[in-house]
């Protein structure tokens, strides 16, 4: 129910008949803007509170069986694609204590460049992209990574 899950089930509303949008809570977490989106969006139906038990279907997907969980109860609906969304969060733990970041755990960065709060500490790809969190914005702030590393130790006189 996070942006992630939301900002897909917008795409895929715009391909397929009919989205079930599946959350384990009562209330999306995503941002309003999000959850406007989505609950506006004739063709996408949440179900609420629940879970998957299982994919179903031998040559290719032919439904999901869910199970409420406030009721217990399982239930099946036939759909012919199943996409998961769940987010992700950063592996940046073990930095926690030396370098500043934000709530969800991304490594901040100085605005047009990579480094952190820490002299000699440069941060990219998806342990400091909160917004963007693609491949090929990964590759391109790796790239960034590299040549501030390259100016800081010139200007040490290491490089």
């Amino acid at each position: 129910g996070g942006d992630t899950a939301c900002e897909e089930a917008s795409y895929l509303a715009k391909l397929c008949k009919k989205v079930y949008m599946i959350v384990r809570r009562d209330e999306l977490r995503a941002s309003q803007v999000m959850q406007n989106r989505v609950k506006s969006t004739p063709n996408i139906e949440i179900l609420w509170n629940s879970e998957t038990e299982e994919v179903l279907g031998d040559q290719g997907v032919t439904g999901v069986r869910l199970k409420n969980i406030q009721t217990e109860e399982s239930y099946t609906i036939d759909v012919t694609g199943f996409f998961v969304a769940i987010g992700h969060q950063p592996n940046t733990e073990i930095f926690k204590e030396y370098i500043d970041m934000d709530n969800a755990g991304y490594i901040q960065t100085i605005k047009g460049s990579a480094k952190t709060n820490v002299e000699g500490v440069f941060a990219c790809g998806d342990a400091q992209d909160n917004i963007y969190r693609q491949a090929i914005t990964a590759a391109g702030s790796g790239c960034m990574a590299a040549l501030d590393a390259e100016r800081y130790l010139t200007e040490k006189g290491i490089h």
